[in-house]
């Protein structure tokens, strides 16, 4: 069976600069994957490679055995890829019943006109509101976006990339600028995502990484550096050194 996304000998160059190198990763169907590393590890370069915002300068993006390396970004959201980005990309001026019936709508073929088939498709109401509930927006499903607490935020651009029903969900740093009163509303929503949804957490909070991975893939420098369970991981010294500064020699 082929993982849900895989990638073989990924490599990104900006000039001199090596931002990815020589990357391959496999996600397993199913799999609550971490991507971790310092800053400047490569990380969202990773991120961008694998939903088409950038294109590789080498190496090959597979999506259940499909080479979708040179597949446009909307195209490979409409295959069941779907991310959310480490600074929100969310219109201020709707409210999240209007931004999440957008999105059903849009994915169900009917666009901008959802209000009008409210009355002849209730299984468009029937998903935004289980979105709503699920990602616990309905005490600010009719406020403004731009007004929202920055946590309420995250929660809905998290549940837009759910409304396209993906088959791999890429998290980029969802508690990233969340104030720590709003964290735990993250953490129990991502650990409680589909299971069905692949999902890849690029994320520097380790409470979240732990409390939600099976695996964790380390990037140091653009390059794979380890790799396992997450028990193995925070035991390796290799990635103690990376990110506390200690030496390998003890």
């Amino acid at each position: 069976m082929p993982a849900a996304l895989e990638t073989i000998g990924l490599v990104k160059r900006f000039g001199g600069i090596t931002a990815a190198s020589d990357v391959s990763l496999q996600i397993e169907k199913g799999a609550r994957h971490a991507l971790i590393g310092p800053n400047g590890a490569g990380k969202t370069t990773v991120v961008n490679l694998l939903t088409g915002m950038l294109r590789p300068t080498a190496g090959h993006i597979l999506l259940d055995g499909q080479d979708i390396t040179d597949v446009e970004p909307y195209r490979r959201v409409h295959l069941g890829v779907a991310r959310t980005f480490q600074i929100n990309q969310l219109f201020a001026d709707l409210t999240p019943l209007e931004a999440i019936g957008l999105a059903v709508s849009e994915r169900m073929g009917g666009g901008r006109q959802w209000w009008r088939l409210v009355g002849k498709k209730t299984e468009i109401v029937d998903e935004v509101v289980s979105l709503i509930e699920q990602f616990r927006l309905s005490d600010v499903m009719c406020d403004r976006t731009a007004i929202l607490p920055y946590g309420k935020q995250r929660l809905l651009e998290i549940a837009l990339a759910i409304a396209c029903r993906p088959r791999v969900l890429l998290l980029d740093e969802p508690a990233a600028g969340v104030p720590e009163a709003e964290r735990h509303e993250i953490l129990a929503t991502v650990a409680g995502l589909h299971k069905d949804v692949t999902v890849l957490l690029i994320e520097h909070d380790m409470d979240l990484v732990f409390s939600f991975a099976d695996r964790i893939s380390v990037l140091v420098n653009g390059a794979l550096f380890v790799e396992g369970t997450p028990d193995a991981v925070a035991r390796d010294p290799r990635v103690k050194a990376v990110y506390l500064g200690e030496s390998l020699d003890g």
